[in-house]
């Protein structure tokens, strides 16, 4: 045989070699992912299994409620509540309230906010500031109150409490945010530009209202930044690439929230591969429409619904044009006065 033949038949035999050294890697790194992907599938249901569930955060179906039909096909809204109950038995007021909704294309989240002094008709007890909504009924009134005022239908609700949030701020050990405005209170000082704030200390943050410009709509303004830190955060490589770190968040998370009976481990995983959020600019964090500020007739220092304004912003909702809504009112002042 010669040598060059010898080198002929030898190549194809190199070449099968290194297709099957490629094709064993390949194999190996299939087989890592679909270990690692079981692993975190496990993780977020059994983080889903200890989320506490209750069937007392979303209204009873009666024929006042929005028709759940009324909403574009494959979008969804959620209300998310934080009370300022800190777990000794006491009810509390809504200390934040904030409607999630996610078009039909689910490439997009919007988060809006309503300021607690919002001055609303409260179902079956009239007008106050919406955070009282909470404090008349529990969650399913200020899920119905927040239903009647935008036209719109929950489909799930979620609460968490003081408690849980500084527990969740600290386990993620801290989120970033962007201070707009420098300030002081309860022994913290914020510089103007980037915080890190955690625990105890975020809780004061985003409760802060007395010593800033535009007083409770600064701190809707803070709690919409917040949460949208907490998202992003959770969504991070430093989290989610990172087994060990995922399994400390994921393990203690579900301790921290409860939601409505509804919201089970299939719809919540279901709804999680659905997403096509891939990063910060897919959350858009707005606050509902108010057109100045007043006094109610006992005496109440009141922010005044932009009735207009609400009416565009339901309607956007309903059909699945909130882009366009949002691209018009992002950039608009507090105090609700259209750029």
């Amino acid at each position: 045989m010669t040598s060059a033949r010898r080198v002929a038949e030898a190549r194809p035999k190199k070449r099968r070699g290194i297709v099957g050294w490629f094709f064993t890697i390949v194999g190996i790194v299939v087989a890592l992912a679909v270990i690692v992907a079981g692993f975190y599938v496990w993780r977020v249901w059994s983080t889903a299994n200890d989320i506490n569930r209750a069937d007392s955060l979303l209204p009873a179906d009666d024929p006042a409620r929005p028709a759940a039909s009324a909403t574009a096909a494959g979008s969804f809204n959620y209300v998310l509540m934080g009370s300022d109950s800190r777990g000794d038995g006491d009810r509390g007021r809504s200390d934040v309230l904030m409607l999630a909704h996610v078009p039909p294309g689910r490439d997009k989240v919007y988060i809006v906010s309503f300021p607690r002094d919002m001055w609303v008709d409260v179902p079956g007890r009239g007008f106050a500031k919406i955070n009282a909504a909470y404090a008349y009924g529990g969650e399913a009134l200020a899920t119905r109150t927040l239903e009647s005022l935008v036209g719109v239908r929950m489909d799930h609700a979620a609460k968490i409490d003081f408690e849980g949030f500084t527990g969740l701020t600290t386990e993620l050990g801290g989120v970033t945010v962007d201070n707009k405005i420098a300030s002081e209170t309860q022994g913290y000082a914020w510089p103007k530009g980037e915080v890190t704030i955690q625990g105890e200390e975020a809780l004061v943050y985003v409760r802060q209202r007395y010593g800033m410009p535009n007083g409770d709509l600064d701190r809707a303004e803070r709690q919409r930044a917040v949460v949208k830190a907490i998202l992003m955060k959770m969504l991070t490589l430093d989290v989610l690439a990172n087994p060990v770190k995922f399994n400390e968040v994921m393990g203690k998370l579900g301790q921290y929230f409860t939601v409505d009976e509804g919201l089970t481990n299939g719809v919540i995983l279901s709804t999680a591969i659905s997403m096509k959020v891939n990063s910060g600019n897919d959350i858009e964090i707005l606050q509902a429409p108010i057109s100045g500020f007043g006094t109610s007739a006992d005496g109440q220092a009141i922010d005044i619904v932009n009735e207009p304004q609400l009416e565009e912003m339901g309607k956007a909702i309903r059909t699945g044009t909130m882009a366009d809504y949002a691209a018009r009112y992002r950039d608009q002042p507090l105090a609700g006065k259209a750029p």
